[in-house]
Order: C-alpha cells, then sequence, then structure tokens
C-alpha cells in the first residue's frame, strides 16, 4: 500500500485547511485510513480515524472541529480542518492499516506540515 498525501501549509488561527490522502496498491486490504500528527518532541498521535464501514473516531482536541471522510472511487481520505489553533501545528501523516496475511500492519504517507500562527 502506498499513501500520498496533499494539502497543509501556512494558516492563521481560525482558519481551514484539508488534507487529502490517496492509497494504490493492495487497497482492498486496507480495513482502516486515518491521519496522526507529530509535533517537534512529541510522540505521533491520532488525529481522526474512518473504516471501510464509514465508522469514524476523533482524538478529543480536534472533536467538532476536523472531519475526515472517504471517496473509495478514488481511493482517497479527507481531512477538513476548521477552526485551526496554533496547538494544531505540527506534521500530519497519512495512515492505513491493512492485512498482510491474517496480521494488521501500518502503512505511511510521507507527511505534510501544518502550521497555524496566532
Amino acid at each position: 500500500v502506498e499513501l500520498v498525501e496533499s494539502g497543509g501549509g501556512l494558516v492563521q488561527a481560525g482558519g481551514s485547511l484539508r488534507l487529502d490522502c490517496t492509497a494504490s496498491g493492495n487497497i482492498d486490504r486496507i480495513i482502516t485510513m486515518g491521519w496522526y500528527r507529530q509535533a517537534p518532541g512529541d510522540q505521533r498521535d491520532l488525529v481522526a480515524a474512518i473504516t471501510r464501514g464509514a465508522g469514524t473516531n476523533y482524538a478529543d482536541s480536534v472533536q467538532g472541529r476536523f472531519t475526515i471522510s472517504r471517496n473509495d472511487l478514488k481511493n482517497t481520505v479527507y481531512l477538513q480542518m476548521n477552526s485551526l489553533k496554533p496547538e494544531d501545528t505540527a506534521v500530519y501523516y497519512c495512515n492505513a492499516v491493512a492485512y498482510s496475511g491474517t496480521t494488521p500492519v501500518h502503512y505511511w504517507g510521507q507527511g505534510t506540515q501544518v502550521t497555524v500562527s496566532s
């Protein structure tokens, strides 16, 4: 599974950005896709995830501000980020969990920088 991200950039606090992640390869094995983020000196944390059945899960810190969605015809997952705050500044990574046999394996995109200025 290969993941290619787009979007991100610099935005003022209160603004919006959208991140896109397109999957290719053995996409039929993907069970969940999502976004993680990592700020300097911090661990990589889950932001939002979406299952094949379109069930979603959000970090408490982004609930109500971020929305994850998917377009299966385009093999793409989106993260719409509204009401951005300076603490949202991080490198955002697309993630896919896919089965290799019976073992779930994590795949990662290259990361895209999101910077929110105050």
